[in-house]
């Protein structure tokens, strides 16, 4: 996998069959070398002009981690603290479509309408999730499961359809479509696991985050080792983001009679509301150079 701000490398696809335009993402533990020679170079450029998402670099992990910690906070505090839980899945709902639309309508990638769907959908999977549990008692192995087979079919009709799962192909309608339901999945899927070790097998959440903490090198030691595919390390680490996040997200917001620091998920949601505005900012800055 590749770090910095050079193009994404060629991968092999599901069946071990070269997979048109795959990445090579990069992995907060993994690191190598960007695509040398200048045809390279301009293949890399030309895909990152017309790619509706961005180009995966530590960067992108890191406000993707943070994303799903104020997901997780956020949603907490709209649906327990601030309106009622209805009212905050609707207002959640409709602010969703709305961004959706704005990225759907865009031609290119541009960071602040993508990092703002990012969130969105993080508040919006995370409350997905929870009404499965609280509002209709679907145990948390039960609904984990289940966000497990629906993002498997979807990812087996992305795949069917366009022959690749890369995200830097991702340049037309229908693979753009494929993306946000993926994503919508794993969020869903990864709220989902994250409640069932921190609740339902009593680790908590701190604990849960270690845990997750280290799952997450999986991926890029296989890749790094093992040869594991690069498109799958990626999907991989990117479900694993999710209940990394929210994990100590909500360690740092839930009350100390819960084992939280008891920050308050308002204040938790603020702050990294702020550092996540700030890193999107440094992105758009580094999209318009090397645009």
């Amino acid at each position: 996998m590749t770090t910095g701000t050079t193009g994404p490398a060629a991968a092999t696809g599901p069946a071990g069959a070269p997979a048109p335009d795959a990445p090579h993402p990069v992995h907060p533990a993994a690191a190598g070398s960007a695509p040398a020679g200048p045809a390279a170079a301009g293949q890399a450029a030309a895909r990152a002009a017309v790619s509706k998402v961005p180009e995966v670099t530590a960067l992108f992990w890191l406000v993707k981690v943070l994303t799903t910690g104020m997901g997780e906070t956020t949603s907490d505090y709209l649906a327990n603290q601030l309106l009622t839980p209805p009212v905050a899945v609707g207002l959640a709902g409709l602010v969703l479509v709305a961004v959706l639309a704005l990225q759907l309508g865009v031609r290119r990638y541009v960071p602040w309408i993508y990092w703002t769907a990012v969130v969105m959908v993080s508040v919006f999977g995370t409350m997905a999730a929870d009404v499965l549990h609280v509002g209709l008692g679907v145990p948390y192995p039960v609904s984990t499961a289940g966000f497990a087979v629906a993002l498997a079919a979807v990812f087996g009709l992305w795949y069917a359809t366009e022959r690749t799962l890369a995200i830097d192909s991702v340049h037309t309608r229908r693979r753009e479509l494929f993306y946000w339901a993926t994503v919508m999945g794993t969020f869903a899927l990864g709220t989902a696991a994250g409640d069932l070790t921190a609740g339902t097998l009593s680790l908590g959440y701190f604990s849960s985050g270690l845990l997750f903490g280290g799952l997450i090198l999986l991926p890029a030691l296989g890749h790094w080792k093992l040869r594991l595919n690069a498109i799958f390390a990626f999907w991989a680490a990117y479900v694993l983001t999710r209940p990394l996040g929210a994990s100590f997200a909500d360690w740092a917001g839930v009350p100390t009679k819960r084992s939280g620091l008891g920050w308050g998920t308002g204040p938790v949601s603020l702050v990294l509301a702020v550092v996540i505005v700030v890193l999107v900012g440094m992105l758009s800055v580094r999209h318009r150079r090397t645009a």
